[in-house]
């Protein structure tokens, strides 16, 4: 089966089931746990926003024209206190309308340990999913993305909003109490921000298909390995275990033409 890398599609369920996409094919990725898969890189990747062919990947499967161009990979995507969607503004304001000026929420998540993140409204639970989070829990609730940038700034000062990929699929997650970590942190917002403060303390617990818990992991790179292959005994956010130690991470692929066999 051969297609290029995307993003794996995934689904709420006890454990969460992931699926690959490739070429016209959908492949359920839970499914094959316990057998073995190889994906062999055929040397060739492809834009993920325009499609041409790239000699280099930039950003999270870019050619180099739509990685500077491209509002998918504007400075606000990383920087949302940034966005001036809700303005008129941004590489292309239609396409901002369509994604940034939307409702995003404000979360707290144990992933590698707490974190605090942003994403659209019709992004959770798949967001929580993606950064391999055990436990999150809705702090705010705004009107478009700017809002959530300059929350998320204020929080910054207290709580990470990044995730130790080690750390996460080895299960190594401190046990916090969210609903506490939630009141705590709305008594660092001002007056403004804490009037999104979301009522509901629902806490989204995720289960991930995972055969073993590794004790060590190692990023696998198709650069500097093109055939990788081994007993499927994990999947956790978008990453792969081909085998018990070493992970694909299959976002950072995205792209990249393979042959999946299994």
């Amino acid at each position: 089966m051969r297609g290029t890398l995307h993003k794996m599609l995934t689904a709420i369920g006890e454990p969460i089931s992931y699926s690959l996409r490739l070429a016209d094919d959908t492949v359920d990725m839970t499914g094959l746990l316990g057998q073995k898969v190889s994906f062999h890189f055929r040397g060739r990747i492809f834009c993920v926003s325009c499609g041409k062919k790239t000699n280099k990947a930039f950003g999270q499967g870019f050619c180099y024209n739509c990685f500077v161009s491209s509002p998918d990979n504007s400075d606000c995507i990383l920087r949302p206190e940034l966005c001036e969607g809700h303005l008129g503004g941004g590489r292309d304001p239609e396409w901002e309308r369509a994604y940034h000026v939307q409702p995003h929420a404000v979360y707290l998540a144990l992933s590698s340990g707490l974190k605090v993140g942003i994403t659209r409204m019709t992004q959770v639970p798949t967001r929580w999913i993606d950064q391999g989070a055990s436990q999150a829990i809705i702090l705010a609730e705004v009107p478009y993305r700017r809002l959530a940038g300059e929350m998320e700034v204020a929080l910054k000062a207290h709580y990470s909003d990044r995730t130790n990929w080690q750390q996460m699929l080895k299960g190594q997650v401190a046990q916090e109490d969210l609903v506490e970590r939630k009141r705590e942190a709305a008594a660092f917002l001002s007056d403004e921000l804490r009037a999104y403060i979301a009522p509901s303390d629902t806490i989204q617990h995720l289960s991930f298909p995972m055969l073993d818990l590794p004790s060590k992991v190692t990023s696998l790179k198709l650069d500097k390995q093109p055939l990788i292959e081994g007993v499927l005994t994990g999947i956790k956010a978008q990453y792969l275990m081909p085998n018990n130690t070493d992970v694909l991470n299959i976002r950072g692929h995205s792209g990249y033409e393979v042959n999946l066999d299994f």
